[in-house]
């Protein structure tokens, strides 16, 4: 394992273990939490949303994880990374259409709250997957493109 990864690898460990918590301790008890104020179909529905998001953030991670794994492997500008790029990509829309599906929970606590704000940080939420799925789809090209440069320079030479 090389130095210059370890740290994005650490990181990316880190940022994975708020997802488990999330999934076996936070999501249970928002639900338990909400069944008072709201049916218990939208509290299911916000539920399984949130479990989606999960494990397509977890599965993003995985993807970010064998990046890094192929660049450790001096193999980065592969197909295979175009591939884990790809997946990123479609991952973090997921991501976004599930924390869409929960904008209208936030709408209710928004609205009995009294508290504009909170629709205003339930679109943030949704927003900030959409960046990095834009992001993956840059980085996909450009490697695609400078996969298709390396091979038309090994051609001529």
């Amino acid at each position: 394992m090389k130095r210059e990864t370890l740290f994005l690898k650490v990181v990316l460990v880190v940022m994975a273990i708020p997802a488990l918590v999330m999934c076996f301790y936070g999501i249970p008890a928002m639900a338990h939490s909400m069944m008072p104020d709201f049916p218990d179909i939208k509290v299911y529905l916000s539920a399984l949303a949130a479990y989606v998001a999960s494990i397509a953030y977890s599965f993003t991670l995985l993807q970010a994880f064998k990046l890094l794994r192929y660049i450790d492997t001096n193999t980065a500008f592969s197909q295979t990374s175009v591939l884990a790029l790809k997946k990123i990509k479609r991952a973090a829309v997921v991501v976004s259409l599930m924390f869409a599906c929960n904008l209208p929970l936030f709408y209710f606590v928004a609205d009995g709250a009294d508290a504009p704000g909170v629709m205003v940080i339930g679109l943030f939420i949704t927003c900030a997957p959409v960046v990095i799925a834009v992001f993956a789809a840059v980085l996909e090209k450009l490697l695609k493109n400078a996969i298709e440069l390396k091979e038309e320079q090994e051609l001529t030479v």
